[in-house]
């Protein structure tokens, strides 16, 4: 039997790091982005009303960016009232309903831009925006009652229905980026029509099947996820985001129907990823080109595409494993993106993002060409408060106002604890009460009502931990009979390395406490390269942990050694010429660093074993 999500609605989360990442969010972040998103033409888009010359012209996934707003207010409003949200999501639907085509098309480029030209390009972006749509629609369902939305949708995705499953008359088979396809698994959930699970069936049994789906060039398969059917995937390929997006699809399809042969492809794509192509961070995604996964192993710290969106994904995608499995290693990978690779994404100040986040800055690379005007492709190294492809902000609404979904499940009468944050939950007759101040320390006290078993985590990184009462250790969850249990895990401070595999990390060190990945800024260190430091193998024992009110999580001082520049004008010289010094590395929180101005940045440093 599969596990069942406790969701959001039912789910209080008390204080701690991710009660202060939520509450940014609903006091900042949903309102920034929406002052973005109107000042940028993306809100008024819905009106239909653009005309040529003017400034605001639609663009083909603006719709997207909309939508996922709206999904990320309307959690907000499934908790609490809030009149002038609720106002601004209104009025968007006012736009979206006058502007409905008769036969139920919703899409405000082409209504627009090209009205003649629906459906016929695969890359435009019609059915992503179209899911997006009906996820939101869903929500704000679900959070108020109204109907209204999810009734709009419901007629547009009839239309999909018909255009795309009964009459193939258009120019393509199945999206070029997915995401309709977790939407309408949603979508059937929420109506209990069979018509939606059948739609959004076809759409994961047809990709890498269609004929009229086949690129210009056939490197482009991969990077769209249909290089072989669903059933026959066992590796993670292409556009990260587009592809986790699809194998979530996938593993909400074993879901509902218990279907082995694509819950063994969710199996194998995810610990491909998990295994060979995910950093330290949880971030994935390596390269710029096609925002894409490249080969096992492939890891770049400055180059790092690690796309905020692509974070998000993955989330969703281990998520629904875990409901589908049963095992804690996919609740790790939760945890390792909601305090490092996800939340990076967003500034402290709650108002500016990070598209791209990656593992080192190296300014002098940034501004090394003299000659030209040229510069190398790398990752920004400030926070902006909206992009021309702006997907990743309002991704970051959704996923923080619905943090508790990923905190407790059940089966029958057994609670799982998958996340530790306090608070609790009271749902079908079960309750749970947490207190905490994880990841502050490891000590997590469950007490329980109404459950006959309680399954806590052991996190991954932990070694060592010690309970109150007896329990069985069974698939990374420590199971308790009693009601009332506590749990403190270790956590001391770690040095860790890379398979030796991971080329860029041969041979480097990182550091990290608990779930948090840390990493040192010039600043916090008297201006040094920090690309000079060399980290001892067991620095992590006399480390100082500092506590830290502007991070939320403590900051770090250890020991250790950087060598000096040589001093007699040799750019080359013996081994033996080379000269040292002691120093005390400063470390932060990786998720806030590029906070206080443009500054170099190191994950992994060089290693000094011994």
């Amino acid at each position: 039997m599969n596990l069942k999500q406790i969701g959001f609605a039912d789910t209080r989360i008390d204080g701690g790091f991710l009660y202060r990442a939520g509450k940014l969010n609903e006091d900042v972040t949903v309102k920034a982005v929406y002052d973005r998103f109107y000042e940028t033409g993306r809100v008024r888009a819905f009106s239909c009303s653009w005309k040529e010359g003017e400034p605001g012209r639609p663009h083909i996934f603006w719709d997207s960016d909309v939508a996922k707003w709206i999904e990320g207010a309307s959690y907000i409003l499934a908790k609490r009232p809030d009149a002038e949200l609720t106002a601004k999501i209104e009025s968007v639907i006012d736009d979206i309903e006058a502007n409905q085509w008769e036969d139920g098309y919703v899409n405000s480029y082409y209504t627009v831009i090209e009205p003649q030209n629906r459906f016929t390009v695969r890359g435009n972006h019609e059915l992503y925006c179209c899911g997006h749509l009906i996820e939101a629609a869903v929500a704000y369902y679900e959070a108020t009652g109204r109907d209204r939305f999810l009734k709009i949708m419901m007629r547009y995705a009839d239309l999909v229905d018909r255009i795309f499953r009964v009459e193939h008359s258009a120019a393509f088979d199945t999206p070029g980026h997915e995401e309709i396809e977790m939407a309408l698994f949603r979508l059937y959930r929420a109506t209990g029509l069979a018509k939606y699970l059948t739609l959004a069936k076809y759409f994961v049994d047809r990709r890498g099947q269609a004929d009229a789906d086949v690129p210009s060039h056939e490197s482009f398969n991969r990077l769209y996820q249909q290089d072989v059917p669903a059933r026959e995937a066992r590796e993670a390929v292409g556009h990260s985001v587009r592809a986790c997006y699809f194998y979530a699809a996938m593993a909400d399809y074993a879901l509902e129907t218990g279907d082995a042969g694509i819950a063994d492809s969710c199996r194998a794509i995810w610990h491909d990823i998990a295994a060979r192509k995910m950093y330290v961070t949880g971030g994935i995604g390596s390269t710029c080109f096609g925002e894409a996964f490249t080969v096992p192993y492939d890891l770049p710290s400055e180059s790092a595409y690690t796309e905020t969106c692509a974070g998000i994904a993955l989330a969703f995608f281990s998520q629904r494993m875990l409901l589908l499995e049963k095992n804690a290693g996919y609740a790790d990978v939760v945890e390792r993106l909601l305090y490092n690779g996800i939340i990076s994404g967003l500034s402290l100040s709650g108002d500016c993002f990070f598209y791209e986040n990656p593992l080192e800055i190296n300014l002098r690379n940034h501004y090394k060409i003299k000659a030209t005007r040229d510069r190398l492709r790398l990752p920004i190294t400030q926070r902006v408060k909206v992009f021309e492809c702006s997907c990743c902000p309002p991704n970051m609404n959704r996923l923080l106002a619905s943090l508790g979904d990923y905190i407790y499940a059940v089966d029958g009468d057994e609670i799982y604890v998958n996340q530790f944050a306090p608070g609790g939950f009271a749902s079908g007759g079960l309750r749970a009460a947490v207190e905490t101040d994880y990841p502050l320390s490891g000590k997590v006290r469950v007490r329980t009502e109404g459950a006959g078993k309680v399954h806590v985590r052991i996190p991954g990184w932990c070694e060592s931990f010690r309970a109150s009462g007896r329990y069985v250790m069974l698939n990374g969850y420590a199971v308790f009979e009693d009601s009332d249990v506590t749990v403190e895990f270790d956590m001391p401070v770690t040095v860790i390395r890379s398979d030796v595999r991971v080329w860029d990390d041969s041979g480097k060190f990182a550091v990290t406490r608990g779930p948090v990945v840390y990493c040192a800024e010039s600043a916090d260190n008297g201006g040094r390269d920090l690309r000079s430091v060399l980290l001892p193998s067991g620095c992590g024992k006399d480390a100082a942990v500092i506590p830290s009110e502007r991070f939320g999580l403590p900051e770090l001082e250890l020991k250790a050694t950087a060598e000096l520049p040589d001093t007699s004008g040799r750019l080359y010289f013996p081994v033996s010429g080379a000269r040292y010094e002691d120093i005390t590395l400063h470390m932060i929180p990786y998720y806030a660093f590029a906070n206080r101005g443009e500054d170099d940045m190191l994950v992994w440093f060089s290693g000094l074993s011994g």
